[in-house]
């Protein structure tokens, strides 16, 4: 259950037989982990689904009960049967989770759900906040003999590097010069 989608559960008809359940239904899948000598072929789920997906197909998905499985005669009305690929000594998954699988791979076969950012993309740093940042950090550095003037080396070019790697935001930036401006100021 996702938080807070109790409108499904609501909406949900209930039957009393297989045969209701199926009314308006164009393809069925059982999902049944003991083969049968007969009856439909077994389908691995994500391969039967992005057939289905695009066939405009009403599915529905069968469960039999956790403790027994689907009885015969309900997986002989189904189209297919959905093996889901587990290790061979342990096939048979909690139905809650089988349930939460193949619900997760019909609604990718559908094309999924686009990705809500859940906070704002971030501002990043343009290349003049970065060249401010090191003018100052540079200066600080030399301040407290970190860096000698008369032999940098390339220890500018370097953390002007990692500072482009490091996809500064112009939050991140404003912090980089504050410690930069700590390093030269006294303590009060």
């Amino acid at each position: 259950m996702a938080s807070g989608a109790t409108d499904i559960l609501a909406q949900a008809r209930i039957v009393d037989h297989l045969e209701e359940a199926l009314d308006g239904i164009t393809f069925a899948c059982a999902t049944a982990m003991t083969p049968r000598d007969f009856g439909p072929p077994l389908r691995e789920p994500r391969s039967l689904f992005s057939e289905l997906a695009s066939g405009g197909h009403q599915v529905a998905l069968v469960f039999g009960s956790e403790r027994y499985g689907m009885r015969n005669e309900d997986v002989y009305r189904c189209h297919a049967v959905l093996s889901i690929p587990t290790h061979p000594d342990y096939g048979s998954l909690n139905l809650a989770q089988a349930v939460q699988l193949l619900a997760y791979d019909w609604r990718q076969a559908l094309g999924g759900f686009a990705v809500q950012a859940r906070t704002p993309d971030p501002n990043l740093a343009d290349a003049l906040a970065i060249q401010g940042l090191l003018t100052h950090l540079q200066g600080s550095l030399e301040a407290i003999g970190y860096l000698d003037p008369a032999a940098p080396k390339k220890l500018m070019p370097r953390l002007n590097q990692l500072f482009n790697r490091a996809q500064l935001t112009s939050e991140e930036v404003h912090i980089l010069r504050g410690i930069a401006r700590a390093m030269v100021t006294p303590p009060r």
